[in-house]
Formats: structure tokens, C-alpha cells, sequence
């Protein structure tokens, strides 16, 4: 991940950022006002466990995640995953505040990773959430995560580029899809082919990590300008996609 790329990106989101103020759609302000702007209601239990992993000096021998792990190591300490790879806490709350406002029942995660995020997504009592995870070491980790919550989450395990296709042919359409699981354009890619056939009008689609690399950079172009997308929203660290005709074909870079 180079330093440079971050810091061109992200002067670039500073830029062309806007507030609820240069907002004329009614659906991007009820969108940058109720939800985004929202004071975030932290799970105390998600951000208790989180800082128990962050302490954790547990060394685990892990697969490769694809690009954008900035350690290089198969042997990695538990700590240094949840420091680098870990959705920030504003974050998944918003997530989860999305997920409440929007009424998404049917939800998937890409990239369980060590469960964190996962605990946020589930977090709304309609919600039916299946998160997949193809890292053996963090699947472990995961289920511990779960299992101390007591979290109504269907853990998928297996690679995604096998276990999503046969997921999706099975289940209802998609309320909510949340990616953050290999960061390589075609990957990307791939995924969101996939789950744009599984979804709806008002399916919402969320790519974490849009400005890591110029491979996800140009995912996010590509997905944002696709003719089945309708509006988008960059917030730098993810972007959200909307499917519904009635948007008008709306990108917004919002202020977060």
C-alpha cells in the first residue's frame, strides 16, 4: 500500500467532499442528515472484545487474504490484524445504522476477518446476517467472537470465489451486501457481479477500502459508472451503491 497513493486520494475525497448544504437530492440529504451525520451508537460489546484484540499478542499462521494486508508474514499476531484490518468503530456503526434506517433483513459480509464488523451488521433484530470467511486461523478467531456475544450470525467457511456463487443461487434476493474480502480489482469485481444478480431496487451495496490501491480505485469507477447503478456515495475509507432507477443517477463525495 503506498503512502503516496493514500495521501493523493484522500486529497482529492477533500476536495470534492460536500455537506448536507450542496445536497439537493431529497434521498442523498435524508441519507447525509439521518443517517450518516448520526451521532454513532458504539456496541459496547463489540468495541470490548475488540480491544481484548488488540492486546492480543497471539501469534496465528495465516492463508493470504489477498492485497491489501499491510503485513507481509504468513505468521501474524492477532494484534497487528486488528489494528490493520478491523473496520474503524464510526464505521460499523454507521453500517449498522444504515442496515436500521433502510430495514435491511437480508444481509451478507465479504471478509469476516475477526468478526468485529460482523457483530455491528447483526446488530438489528430482523436482520438475517451470513458473513464468509475463507481463512482458517480467522474463522477460528471469528467463532470465538460470536461465541461470546451469543450473535445470530451463519458463518460461511471456504473460498468466497466458491461458497458466494453457491450461496446466492440458494437465498432470497439481497438487502444489504457489505465487501471487504480480497482487494484486487478482479476480485472486486467478480463479487460484485455476482451479488448485482442476487439484489433488488433497493438493494444497498457497500465496498470497503475504495482509495487503497489503484486496483480498487478502478473497481470503484467501473462499479459506480455501471449502467444498473443508479447513485453512489464515497465516503474515502468506503463507498455505497444504490440500484434504484428513481436516483437518477446520482454520485455524491460526502463529507464523514
Amino acid at each position: 500500500m503506498s503512502k503516496f497513493f493514500q495521501a493523493k486520494a484522500f486529497l482529492s475525497y477533500w476536495l470534492n467532499c460536500v455537506d448536507e448544504h450542496s445536497l439537493h437530492s431529497p434521498f442523498f440529504y435524508d441519507f447525509h442528515t439521518k443517517v450518516v451525520k448520526k451521532k454513532a451508537q458504539l456496541n459496547p460489546e463489540a468495541e470490548n472484545l475488540r480491544k481484548q484484540l488488540l492486546d492480543s499478542t497471539r501469534t496465528i499462521d495465516i492463508n493470504d487474504l489477498g492485497a491489501g494486508s499491510v503485513i507481509n508474514s504468513r505468521q501474524r499476531q492477532v494484534k497487528d490484524i486488528a489494528k490493520y484490518s478491523l473496520s474503524d468503530a464510526k464505521f460499523s456503526a454507521l453500517y449498522s445504522r444504515v442496515i436500521q434506517f433502510y430495514q435491511c433483513e437480508h444481509v451478507i459480509e465479504l471478509g469476516t476477518c475477526l468478526g468485529i464488523n460482523t457483530l455491528y451488521l447483526a446488530e438489528s433484530q430482523n436482520t438475517k446476517l451470513s458473513t464468509f470467511e475463507g481463512a482458517e486461523a480467522l474463522i477460528s478467531l471469528a467463532k470465538d467472537t460470536f461465541s461470546f456475544a451469543k450473535a445470530r450470525v451463519k458463518l460461511i467457511e471456504g473460498d468466497i470465489n466458491e461458497t458466494l456463487e453457491d450461496y446466492l443461487r440458494t437465498h432470497p434476493k439481497l438487502d444489504f451486501a457489505f465487501v471487504d474480502a480480497n482487494h484486487r480489482y478482479e476480485a472486486v469485481m467478480r463479487y460484485f457481479r455476482l451479488i448485482l444478480k442476487a439484489s433488488h431496487d433497493k438493494t444497498i451495496i457497500v465496498l470497503d477500502d475504495i482509495h487503497l490501491n489503484a486496483g480498487m480505485e478502478k473497481a470503484w469507477h467501473e462499479i459506480k459508472n455501471d449502467s444498473l447503478v443508479y447513485a453512489s456515495a464515497d465516503l474515502f475509507r468506503c463507498g455505497f451503491i444504490f440500484l434504484d432507477p428513481s436516483l437518477n443517477r446520482n454520485h455524491k463525495v460526502l463529507q464523514f
